[in-house]
């Protein structure tokens, strides 16, 4: 266990791992660790990202795009195994020097155009083709102050409330209390907004419904940190409703299985380069196949 009279020193000096679950790929410098070229599939969209919220925003918006018939919006996703350290590749640190996923690349562009934030790429999406980002000032500028707001909270849910939650090595009192408290605030923010709009920024589906839902939606029916009794997230019916009502789009649905690597191996497709994927090539397809050319 911690010491409980802990002093922090004057200077902190990185001597050991700390992190819990992810402490072998912590560090407190940026910058590559290795080199290693990223992939390049056919289409004009190169994303490289794993099936966690912020990476399930982009696929879902990727995913409603094609779901409309636009062509010009496909693309290869590439997994990156952040548990192996993979986004610290040479390559990825080019398309994102802040060695996080997604990671986006848009090569119909000459040069082509390195987007990276998760929030950034859905605002870059929605602008180059005019779709789910109202064109009106006011609607306009409500999706937006939606978009940063989970933005700026999901540190408060992720990297605070997640991590000490259900990542950190040793459980504490004082930390899941705060985080807990700020997490629950934030789903009562929500549930108000939701009480008189079917969608996050009103009657709208748009990038904030697509920001929101992979975070919030996943929480309240306890697809991350097995945690929905313990906020008690049946008590926020709005969001509720809410999250149960994206979770039946088409669109969404499939963004969620897009580079996942955990989980029943039908749901999993590691890397999508077309829509056939999601029949033929989800793990479960895989193993089915490799179990055949065994015998």
């Amino acid at each position: 266990m911690s010491d409980p009279s802990y002093v922090p020193p004057k200077v902190w000096k990185w001597e050991s791992a700390s992190g819990g679950a992810f402490a072998n790929i912590n560090r407190p410098i940026a910058g590559p660790t290795h080199e290693k070229d990223l992939p390049i599939g056919k289409h004009p969209f190169q994303l490289y990202s794993l099936a966690t919220p912020n990476g399930v925003k982009v696929t879902i918006m990727l995913e409603e795009l094609l779901e409309l018939g636009i062509s010009e919006a496909e693309y290869d996703a590439w997994l990156v195994r952040i548990n192996e350290g993979e986004q610290f590749g040479s390559g990825f640190v080019d398309v994102n020097p802040n060695s996080k996923i997604p990671a986006l690349m848009d090569h119909s562009q000459d040069p082509a155009v390195r987007v990276f934030e998760s929030g950034s790429i859905l605002l870059y999406l929605a602008e180059k083709f005019d779709k789910f980002l109202p064109s009106d000032i006011t609607a306009r500028t409500e999706t937006l102050n939606w978009l940063f707001w989970q933005m700026g909270s999901a540190a408060f849910v992720g990297g605070g409330f997640g991590h000490f939650y259900a990542y950190a090595p040793e459980k504490y009192e004082y930390p899941i209390n705060r985080y807990t408290m700020e997490v629950k605030r934030q789903l009562d923010v929500l549930d108000r907004q939701l009480a008189n709009n079917r969608y996050v920024a009103g009657d709208e589906y748009t990038i904030a419904d697509m920001a929101i839902w992979p975070w919030y939606g996943a929480l309240v029916t306890n697809a991350v940190y097995d945690a929905a009794e313990f906020l008690e997230a049946h008590t926020y019916t709005n969001v509720m409703r809410w999250a149960l009502e994206l979770k039946k789009r088409p669109a969404v649905q499939r963004g969620r299985m897009v580079n996942r690597a955990w989980g029943e191996p039908e749901t999993q497709l590691h890397e999508r380069h077309d829509a056939s994927d999601f029949e033929h090539k989800t793990q479960d397809k895989i193993g089915e196949s490799s179990e055949g050319s065994e015998g």
